[in-house]
């Protein structure tokens, strides 16, 4: 089990270079990727986005990329001469006219396209092998950071399903309570109303055994047990159950509400609260959960 929040850092440096990679992640419904990176990344962001996708199934990922060159000949300046003696010849045309002419080496090399440098970095991989080591190292530290965290949540989701668990059993031992409660308050009253009139038994019979329809959750008990047993071996699963475990909530949440809404005993709704409290705790973990 892993968490959607996590972070993962790397340095690969070779060849007088150095690159660093930093990935942070949070909880999303989907994949979601954004890249950070100098321009002279731009070609390899592919690269970092199938790397992330191997080790990544949710969430949002946010890469910051930086870099160092230690090296002394970083590229070559080239002098366009074509380029620069047009600028020349123009300005003996306007010194023709009566101007002075000024133009000095140094305004010449700012002239658009006077000056053109070619890095030689872009075609020898060394760019390219460093960002790939330095990605996949720190997607594996990410991973490491996530399952670390994804250990506590487990821990801390088996202590609330157990809870969870333990209210929803007083809940089944309190239901066939509520149907006798509910026939011996309705024959006191009815006792109260008729006081001396001898009371109907099968119209007496029939109103318990309507009320006992209505308010019985046999099945929400069934779908809740099979629904907490779900849980539990997922709990023990690997691999991405976020979206299972999102799923198995709404269907909790369901079979409490409905259980809440057929309740016509205090302690019985009561307890259908705290079931609803445990619950949106757990929603809370759930949702960052890869």
């Amino acid at each position: 089990m892993r968490s959607m929040t996590g972070f993962g850092k790397d340095v690969a440096d070779g060849a007088d270079r150095k690159v660093t990679v930093e990935i942070k992640t949070v909880n999303n419904k989907l994949l979601d990727i954004s890249i950070k990176a100098p321009r002279i990344f731009a070609a390899y962001e592919d690269n970092i986005r199938k790397i992330i996708k191997n080790f990544v199934k949710r969430g949002r990922v946010d890469v910051f990329v930086s870099y160092n060159d230690y090296r002394e000949k970083k590229g070559e300046v080239i002098v366009d001469k074509g380029v620069a003696k047009q600028y020349l010849e123009a300005g003996k045309v306007l010194e023709e006219l009566g101007f002075d002419n000024d133009l000095s080496v140094a305004q010449v090399l700012k002239m658009p396209d006077v000056l053109t440098v070619i890095e030689d970095d872009q075609d020898d991989g060394a760019w390219e092998s460093l960002l790939i080591d330095a990605t996949t190292a720190a997607c594996k530290a990410l991973v490491e950071n996530r399952e670390r965290e994804g250990e506590n949540m487990k821990a801390d989701l088996i202590r609330r399903l157990d809870n969870l668990s333990e209210i929803w059993k007083e809940i089944v031992a309190r239901a066939p309570v509520v149907k006798e409660n509910y026939a011996a308050k309705l024959k006191i009253r009815i006792k109260q109303y008729l006081e001396d009139v001898e009371m109907d038994e099968s119209r007496f019979v029939n109103e318990v055994a309507f009320f006992a329809d209505k308010s019985n959750i046999d099945e929400e008990i069934a779908r809740m047990r099979s629904h907490l047993d779900a849980f539990y071996k997922l709990m023990d699963t690997n691999g991405e159950v976020g979206k299972q475990l999102d799923f198995l909530v709404q269907e909790l949440n369901r079979e409490i509400n409905t259980t809440g809404s057929k309740s016509n005993d205090i302690e019985l709704t009561r307890k259908v609260l705290l079931a609803k409290n445990e619950l949106e705790k757990f929603r809370e973990q759930v949702q960052n959960i890869e």
